[in-house]
């Protein structure tokens, strides 16, 4: 039940990290999507390994092969199901790990809960791997999202201790930030994002690694959109965001920015402007009462360092039940936040679409 998520769109994400192939279905998509194959190559490749010195040289095409639900790349009301091909796995990398757990990896409740079954290459079913097909999925649903003038966007917020500029939270354009997913690396300001790269080179020579934060903003959504308490836009979001692999934390609007603040300082001002009514401000981040208000949704989730780090460290053997020593072989990103900005553009359209179908 851990890989499934939606309730109108219904996202199934099956495989591992080194299984043949990884994938997903999608079942719940409206009849006549007309997909645009070449837009969702792109938005692949944002996530894909092995692009440069600040990734993981492991190198996948993740190009996908639909399976169902599609006619001339246009949904037919059937599951969509799609599969994507690993094809350069090192499966030897990962044979100790069964005995001795990474520290800040999975393996250790892993193998308390499946007793020794998990597949262990690559993190398995735990893996970042596993965020191609929630990708894919993702685009889909920007895309349909796209035709009723709703947009996604991220960047780098932070990495380490630099941070890149805030969005305008209450701009219901956002062109600068629309223009950060045709860069090579996401922010919006580029002098940032040569301090982050050389802070996270300076952690992979270190044999370490670093987090950092992205920000999103989703424009377009019509207020009235989500529902109250356990169901609320920031609740689902919150569930999806989770998904990703080292996301730790989730903030909307002000976020945790609210508590050195007074009500007076932190409410947001309604207006008519054009005819419509807005907030002057949005530091309520587009929701109240877990419902969109029309003003852009605005996130930021947290991501952990990469766990996988290439300096030794402290572990124990499950088997001996001694303490050892560990280290972590196989091909790892030093820092993990450039690739998993598309990772958090796609749970917030899944959740979006698939909410705004409830209406």
């Amino acid at each position: 039940m851990g890989s499934v998520i939606g309730k109108n769109v219904k996202i199934s994400v099956f495989g591992q990290s080194h299984s043949k192939a990884i994938g997903v279905t999608i079942d719940g998509l409206p009849a006549g999507i007309s997909i645009d194959m070449e837009e969702l190559k792109k938005f692949m490749k944002r996530r894909a390994p092995g692009q440069g010195a600040h990734t993981t040289t492991r190198k996948e095409g993740d190009q996908p092969e639909f399976l169902s639900g599609l006619v001339e790349n246009t949904t037919c009301g059937a599951p969509l199901c799609a599969v994507i091909p690993n094809t350069n796995t090192r499966s030897s990398d990962y044979e100790n790990l069964k005995d001795v757990p990474r520290p800040g990896h999975a393996d250790y409740p892993a193998q308390m809960k499946f007793h020794g079954f998990q597949d262990v290459a690559g993190g398995g079913h735990f893996s970042g791997r596993l965020t191609a097909p929630v990708c894919l999925a993702g685009n889909i649903c920007m895309q349909a999202l796209a035709k009723r003038g709703i947009q996604v966007a991220a960047h780098i917020y932070r990495i380490g201790h630099v941070q890149d500029r805030p969005v305008n939270p209450a701009d219901p354009i956002q062109a600068d930030l629309q223009k950060v997913r045709e860069k090579a690396f996401p922010v919006l300001e580029d002098e940032k994002g040569e301090q982050m790269l050389r802070a996270i080179d300076q952690a992979k020579k270190d044999l370490d690694s670093l987090g950092g934060v992205i920000e999103c903003v989703i424009t377009g959504v019509p207020a009235g959109i989500g529902n109250p308490m356990f169901e609320g836009i920031e609740n689902r979001i919150a569930a999806a965001a989770f998904g990703i692999p080292a996301v730790k934390g989730i903030e909307f609007g002000n976020g945790f920015g609210c508590v050195g603040l007074r009500g007076s300082q932190n409410n947001d001002s309604y207006e008519m402007r054009e005819g419509e009514i807005v907030t002057r401000t949005n530091r309520h981040g587009g929701i109240l009462g877990g419902i969109s208000t029309g003003m852009p949704i605005v996130f930021r989730v947290a991501m952990k360092p990469t766990s996988s780090i290439a300096m030794e460290q402290d572990s124990v053997s499950m088997r001996d039940k001694v303490n050892t020593k560990l280290v972590v072989h196989g091909r790892h990103d030093p820092c993990i936040v450039p690739r998993a900005v598309p990772c958090v553009e796609a749970i917030a359209a899944l959740t979006i679409y698939d909410m705004i179908l409830e209406q």
